[in-house]
């Protein structure tokens, strides 16, 4: 049997797992790590995004080596809204994830190709028998249990493509609900690299975990002959399916998630609850741990516990839109929640997008008439309505 002795081992290095990897490089480098992950490359096949105001400048900072595009501003298309928005946006890929990380960490501080069999506060055991001896072990590994959870799916599929011309944006379409609604509420996303490189994106927010990536990549290709658009390549595709929380019992999916020990990212339930979107809560998390990076494992998996609960409680507000997104709205007509959102004040988007929305942006977002039956919105927020459906998929993954 082999052993592994570091300062902090991390298992899992998706997004979370290495962004608190980065982190720690650049701000503790006094501490030994050791990144392991189970497939061959960090990060696996990913385009994150983020906006400009979603993190701080230290997280603008950290995030730095892996974006490879940045744009001033972008758009959004409902059947009776457009809108251009002057939020900068960011979009990173696995790519120069994996890079970055290979240059901040020595080689000896990354492991691929290991899969971890058991797990503790301060200790592991790989598939290969080698044990991880360490003052702390984070366990980062992504969601699972999720039937402690309610709510729905957004589930997607992504491709990369090479054009024969140029496609002549200048800023991303972050929503294009202007697409045939179909399965719940869709919208295609779609990032310029450049001048003659796009990423479509075929989005579904739904009531089933189910994805048919064919069928998905053949409405990408519709959506790319009405634009006019001549597919040369895909380059690289990428699919998944993620979960849209509207409630659930936190203490039985942080007991189902792990046994005294500390989690990161979606294993600790750090996403957004409405856009499932990751990124942000992702480097809040990275750079809180790094002042606690001198403690034990215990001691850090008390850390991680109060860091998800107090997540979790000031995310009560985006769970209620969630429950009404799915409890309120019929599926082809949930768009038209996302156009009335689209309205309203940039900076309160921006507050939305970031998790961060004031008592008033809350105040806003439910006044007026909503966009759904009244008498099921009342349910959804009275409680006395139709439950949200519980999350019983397994093996999701971050965006």
């Amino acid at each position: 049997m082999t052993a592994r002795r570091c300062d902090i081992a991390i298992l899992g290095g998706g997004l979370a797992g290495g962004l608190i990897a980065l982190a720690l490089a650049r701000h503790r480098p006094d501490l030994s790590l050791l990144l392991v992950e189970q497939d061959e490359t960090l990060g696996g096949n990913h385009v994150w995004s983020f906006f400009g105001t979603d993190v701080g400048k230290a997280g603008r900072d950290l995030l730095a080596p892996i974006v490879a595009a940045a744009w001033r501003g972008y758009e959004v298309r409902f059947p009776a809204h457009e809108r251009e928005l002057g939020t900068s946006y960011y979009a990173m890929t696995s790519r120069r994830f994996d890079a970055a990380l290979r240059a901040a960490l020595p080689a000896d501080a990354i492991l691929t190709g290991a899969r971890v069999l058991a797990a503790s506060a301060r200790n592991a055991a790989l598939g290969d028998g080698t044990r991880i001896e360490a003052r702390a072990v984070i366990d980062a590994r992504g969601i699972r249990n999720l039937g402690h959870l309610t709510g729905g799916w957004q589930k997607f599929v992504g491709q990369h493509l090479k054009l024969a011309a140029p496609h002549g944006m200048d800023r991303p379409i972050v929503m294009d609900a202007t697409v045939p609604q179909l399965d719940g509420f869709r919208f295609v996303y779609v990032l310029p690299f450049a001048e003659d490189e796009v990423f479509v994106e075929d989005t579904y927010y739904s009531d089933s975990p189910t994805i048919d990536a064919a069928t998905l990549a053949g409405r990408i290709a519709d959506y790319a002959r009405v634009r006019g658009w001549r597919v040369e390549q895909v380059l690289s595709e990428e699919h998944g399916v993620l979960p849209v929380v509207a409630g659930g019992d936190f203490d039985a999916f942080w007991r189902s998630t792990g046994k005294d020990m500390a989690r990161a990212g979606t294993r600790a339930g750090l996403f957004h609850a409405v856009t499932s979107y990751s990124v942000p809560d992702a480097v809040r998390f990275a750079l809180a741990l790094v002042r606690q990076a001198d403690c034990g494992g215990e001691q850090l998996a008390r850390f991680s516990e109060d860091y998800a609960r107090t997540h979790w409680r000031r995310g009560h507000f985006l769970r209620q839109l969630t429950a009404m997104l799915f409890g309120a709205a019929v599926p082809m007509e949930r768009y038209r929640v996302l156009e009335r959102f689209y309205r309203l004040d940039e900076g309160l988007i921006e507050r939305f997008y970031a998790g961060r929305s004031t008592a008033r942006d809350k105040l806003r977002v439910l006044a007026g008439r909503p966009p759904v039956p009244v008498t099921r919105a009342i349910g959804v927020l009275t409680g006395l309505g139709a439950r949200p459906q519980p999350l019983t998929l397994a093996g999701m993954r971050s965006r």
